[in-house]
Order: structure tokens, then C-alpha cells, then sequence
């Protein structure tokens, strides 16, 4: 055996010890800029509680070494380090447990902090899911950057599926007004630029504020008098107690209000399907008050 052949027997017998090398990841996040890391990540930091959702159900759940309040979801990110909130973290605060990610939120996360994050070599993945399908292809994003391809996948095919039996179950019922209640004072309603407006789209729902630009818009008494919503949805139903005295609402003359579970209908992660459901269901029980049948 001469002495290059044991050389290079040495080298592939170092590499199947070693394993191959792990490339680069990338992917695009929801603001279409490339995120690339030299490896998957190790140690990930959600900035809004939807993300780590996301996170764990894309397989990367032990990844996590930060994140915000209300975090809660699924029960072992209650024990995740905070490093602040959704209204806002320090620079610092993130950086002390060291990143090799940060999943940022298109509607919360300060331009000027995801900049700041970058200039200090901290890769950063900015979240908007703004459409149903959107969940999926960020768990799907998630899980690449983190190298969870498989459970990523696993998730993702999941949620799908749960969707598309709500758009076979759902398609052809008849249409019914609805009108999403953030908050009362000042009234903040959702329009078609937000996820709940793709709920409501396929739960057979008119969104009756959906025309408007911004997701979350701020409208008035007058106008939603005005637009005389067949259903309206809130947190509770103490937040519609304000709507009673409109008898000409059709909602109010019926009595077709009703209480959603915010926990699940607020946050853009895989239990939008439970949601989804949820309303769905509520949609039907509205149109049997009113005496309206599926077409």
C-alpha cells in the first residue's frame, strides 16, 4: 500500500466519522429578503408569541432561548427566558443570551431594531403571516433554517389538511354579514388585509369592514350601524353589551352575537385551524337563527 493510498484512506475514514458537512440554509422571509445561515440554527429568539408557536411546531422548540410575554403556547415556552415584550426589548436583552436567530414581527418589531440586530451579525427572520396558507410556509421556513425539515414538513401538511376540509365542508353556504370586534373604545375592527379576514372568507362570512387598507382599522359607531352586520364577534360578549340598543342591526335584533376564543383567533400559528373551526361553526349556528340554509 503506498503512502498516498493510505492518506487517502485516512481522509474518507475521517470523513464518515465526521459526517458530511452541514451547507448553509436560506430562505426567504415575509418581507421577500434572503435569510442565510451558515448552519441551522441553535439558538432562536422569537420577538411576538405567534412565532414561537411556529418554532415549536416546525420541530425547533428546544432551540429557543428567549422570547416575549404571553409566550405561553405550547406549555414549555412558559419557561422560556423573557426579554421583554411585544411593545418592546432591548438590544441588549437579546444579544445576552446570543442568537444565531431572531423571528421578528412585521407589525410589532421596530424597523430600526431589526437593523440594529443586523449590524450585529444577528440573522433576522421577519413574520407576517397576513393569508391562511402563510402559517404554513413560515413553519415550513422556520423549519429549514433550523434544519427540522421533516417535522416541519409533518406540521405544515397537517394544518393544510385541516384547512381544506374546512374549504369542502364550508363552500357554497350561504353568505352571511360579519362584523369583528377588536376592542370597543376605541372600536378596532379587522379587515380582509388580516388572517381572521381569510377566516371569515372561508367560513362563508362577509367581512363588512374587508374593503378596508389596514389590517386592523380603527371605525366608527356610526359606521357600523350603518353597515348592519347579520353577525358580530368578539372576546366577550360584555364587549358587544354596547351594541344593544341598535335595534336596527340585524346582529342585535336576532340576537346573533357571540364570544370567540381570542387565545387562538389572535395569534397567525397552527391552531388558526381550531379557530377556523370555532367560527365556522358559530357562522352556522347564526345562519340557522336567521333562518338561512346552505345553497
Amino acid at each position: 500500500m503506498t503512502p498516498l493510498f493510505r492518506t487517502l484512506l485516512a481522509a474518507a475514514a475521517m470523513l464518515t466519522v465526521l459526517g458530511p458537512a452541514r451547507a448553509e440554509v436560506t430562505v426567504r422571509d415575509a418581507m421577500a429578503t434572503t435569510v442565510t445561515l451558515t448552519r441551522p440554527a441553535r439558538r432562536i429568539v422569537t420577538l411576538v408569541p405567534h412565532a414561537t408557536e411556529l418554532v415549536y411546531a416546525a420541530g425547533a422548540g428546544d432551540r429557543m432561548v428567549g422570547t416575549v410575554d404571553y409566550s405561553d403556547y405550547p406549555p414549555s415556552a412558559r419557561k422560556l427566558p423573557r426579554i421583554g415584550s411585544m411593545m418592546g426589548v432591548s438590544l441588549e436583552a437579546i444579544l445576552r443570551v446570543r442568537p444565531d436567530l431572531v423571528i421578528a414581527w412585521k407589525d410589532g418589531t421596530s424597523p430600526q431594531m431589526i437593523a440594529r440586530l443586523r449590524e450585529q451579525g444577528v440573522a433576522v427572520y421577519v413574520s407576517r403571516p397576513a393569508q391562511l396558507d402563510d402559517v404554513a410556509r413560515e413553519i415550513l421556513a422556520l423549519g429549514h433554517l433550523a434544519g427540522t425539515d421533516a417535522a416541519a414538513a409533518r406540521s405544515a401538511a397537517v394544518y393544510r389538511q385541516r384547512l381544506a376540509k374546512l374549504v369542502t365542508r364550508y363552500r357554497g353556504r350561504t353568505p352571511v354579514s360579519v362584523y369583528y370586534q377588536v376592542s370597543p373604545a376605541p372600536i378596532f375592527t379587522l379587515s380582509d388585509a388580516s388572517f381572521i379576514g381569510a377566516v371569515l372568507h372561508l367560513c362563508g362570512g362577509r367581512n363588512v369592514f374587508g374593503a378596508l387598507a389596514v389590517p386592523a382599522p380603527q371605525v366608527s359607531l356610526e359606521s357600523v350601524v350603518a353597515a348592519r352586520p347579520q353577525v358580530m364577534l368578539a372576546g366577550s360578549l360584555a364587549e358587544l353589551a354596547m351594541w344593544k340598543q341598535w335595534r336596527s342591526i340585524p346582529a342585535v335584533a336576532h340576537g346573533t352575537f357571540y364570544a370567540i376564543n381570542t387565545d387562538l383567533a389572535s395569534r397567525p400559528g397552527p391552531r388558526l385551524a381550531d379557530a377556523a373551526e370555532a367560527i365556522c361553526a358559530t357562522l352556522d349556528t347564526a345562519r340557522q337563527t336567521l333562518g338561512l340554509t346552505p345553497r
